[in-house]
């Protein structure tokens, strides 16, 4: 068996296993379960048993590389293990696990053997790490402050503050972007690895925790530097590398949030169709919504999924998905949500319920980087890309391979040193191409091969006209890319994006629900709606088909995602 395979079974061996001791969460006796988390969020707190049972489960080593030690393999590989924590609590899976990697994550990348191994041994034995953004890294505004690293002989003398951290007030090693120059430029920022501890009380001062309105259990306290002395073996890599380690190692971060975040909205689409069968209400446009929803998170994991493995198979262009990833599936699930509140509405609204879980993630999205500021920063990497795409990539690249999209395909290790944040082409996009060609010359009878031809070619050429709108605009025309048109662009773009991993997705499935093709129909439905496209009435069955199988998974207590792995909630309402 290669590494790779061993690699794939364990994990899945040991997400299901993890999903089996948080066990049913709409058991009320449950002390893991959806009534005890809200009542911790009430508290605002993460529920101690959970935490308990992720430091029981060794959690903290699924985000340290296996060349340093730990579990983490690849991407797709960890988003196995963060799911059936994201089902049951986004905060849970922010202040337990991933902030700490995305703090680590620079230090895997650039830093020397001895910080790797330090941070490597701190995550694995369950503890802590923070990161210290600089101003905009984000782009949200509760991540706004800057610390100066100003040369203080062989080390630093650190200045400035930053009011909102994650895990401040229990972190073992900070991971702080600094300005180390004061001329404006991309090399004006470093990164250092600090150790609070042993800085706390000499000119490190602790912030008062502050209350926040979504993740309300996570730890956002912060960090005042006041003359504070570091050794210049805390720098991580070269001095003035700091901006480039952030957009290499965002890459991970994106699609990492964007990929666990699915199974937060399984679990409401699954209350909502808890909420309608109990109550006898599953119309015509009940039934509508919830399979729209299922379509929905199926076309998104399919984006997802290729992202991940791309971080592994095309660290040289996953940049560009990573970010135009993480600029549409938010705001689609975010559209997924409000539908399905009105269905869950039907059944009245108590904290104490699966209403209660839709209003906690509504309030949690934003906080997570999943709202409006987090896609300006997306849109940010991909807008500058597209009028070079247009001239170099669409219509020219070959299409990928196989394993970015096929079900159970081997990926590699995930080497961060070698993802790359420029240049590159756009996988995604060449994929809508070869399956859009594919179907224009398939004759298959019935609806589904008529429609499915007729939408993928009216996709395709959305894709031509985008690239001759872009083909309009000069690379370099800073006017032009930061006008409203462009970013129309980007979320055309952003879309395409999608349609083409569902579209390839589907191609690769050779049995079962997903190798038919009622729900990639239903899915390129509603993405063509968000692109003003005309495309040609559903086919009869498509929706009933659709929530045939979402009624099957949710009887026999299976996952809403690619997956359909097996869960510990009942289905029965």
């Amino acid at each position: 068996m290669t590494v790779e395979l061993r690699e794939r079974d364990d994990v899945r061996h040991r997400a299901a296993r993890l999903e089996r001791r948080f066990g049913d969460p709409g058991d009320p006796a449950n002390p893991l379960g959806f009534r005890a988390l809200l009542a911790a969020d009430d508290a605002c707190e993460l529920l101690p048993e959970a935490e308990a049972l992720l430091d029981d489960e060794g959690f903290g080593a699924e985000l340290v590389p296996v060349a340093l030690g730990g579990r983490l393999h690849d991407a797709e590989s960890l988003v196995h293990m963060l799911r059936p924590v994201f089902r049951r609590d986004m905060a849970l899976g922010f202040g337990y696990g991933i902030t700490s990697l995305f703090a680590a994550a620079p230090v895997f990348a650039a830093g020397s053997p001895a910080q790797r191994a330090h941070v490597a041994g701190l995550l694995a034995s369950g503890g802590r790490a923070a990161i210290v953004h600089r101003s905009l890294a984000h782009g949200t505004a509760m991540l706004r402050g800057e610390v100066d690293a100003l040369p203080d002989g062989d080390g630093y003398l650190l200045r400035g503050r930053k009011d909102v951290v994650v895990n401040a007030d229990r972190a073992g090693a900070v991971v702080a972007y600094v300005r180390t120059d004061p001329a404006p430029g991309p090399a004006a920022h470093s990164v250092l690895l600090l150790d609070p501890h042993a800085l706390r009380g000499d000119g490190l001062g602790l912030l008062g925790r502050r209350p926040t309105t979504g993740m309300r259990g996570c730890r956002f306290a912060g960090y005042e530097f006041e003359d504070c002395r570091v050794p210049g073996t805390a720098l991580v890599g070269a001095e003035g590398a700091g901006v480039r380690l952030a957009l290499r190692t965002f890459q991970l971060n994106r699609t990492l949030i964007t990929g666990a975040v699915i199974a937060s909205v399984d679990t409401v689409l699954r209350s909502a169709l808890r909420t309608a069968l109990a109550a006898g209400a599953l119309g015509r446009r009940q039934r509508g919504v919830l399979a729209g929803v299922f379509a929905d998170l199926l076309a998104s994991d399919s984006c997802a999924t290729a992202v991940l493995r791309a971080l592994s198979l095309l660290p040289d262009s996953a940049h560009l998905a990573a970010a135009g990833l993480k600029y549409l599936v938010p705001d689609l699930l975010r559209d997924d949500l409000e539908e399905l509140a009105t269905v869950l509405g039907a059944g009245g609204y108590s904290r104490d319920t699966d209403q209660g879980m839709l209003s906690k993630l509504l309030r949690d999205l934003p906080a997570a980087g999943l709202g409006h500021a987090g896609t300006a920063s997306c849109q940010a990497v991909v807008v500058p890309q597209l009028p070079l795409l247009a001239r170099t990539s669409w219509g020219v690249e070959p299409e990928p391979a196989d394993a970015l999209f096929a079900p159970g395909a081997r990926v590699p290790a995930l080497d961060l040193t070698a993802l790359q944040v420029a240049g590159g082409g756009d996988f995604l996009a060449a994929a809508l191409g070869a399956g859009a060609d594919r179907l224009a010359g398939d004759t298959a009878p019935g609806p589904y091969g008529s429609v499915l031809r007729t939408m993928a070619t009216a996709f395709r050429d959305a894709l031509r006209e985008l690239r001759d709108d872009c083909r309009a605009v000069e690379p370099g025309d800073r006017a032009a890319l930061t006008g409203p048109a462009m970013a129309a662009r980007a979320d055309r773009h952003a879309v395409l994006c999608v349609v083409g991993a569902a579209l390839a997705t589907w191609e690769r499935h050779t049995e079962g629900f997903l190798a038919e093709p009622a729900w990639l129909v239903l899915a390129l439905h509603r993405l063509g709606r968000r692109l003003g496209l005309t495309l040609p009435p559903l086919p009869a069955d498509c929706v009933d088909r659709v929530m045939e199988e979402l009624l099957a998974r949710f009887a026999a207590g299976r996952g809403l995602d690619l997956h359909d792995a097996p869960l510990a909630e009942a289905g029965t309402p």
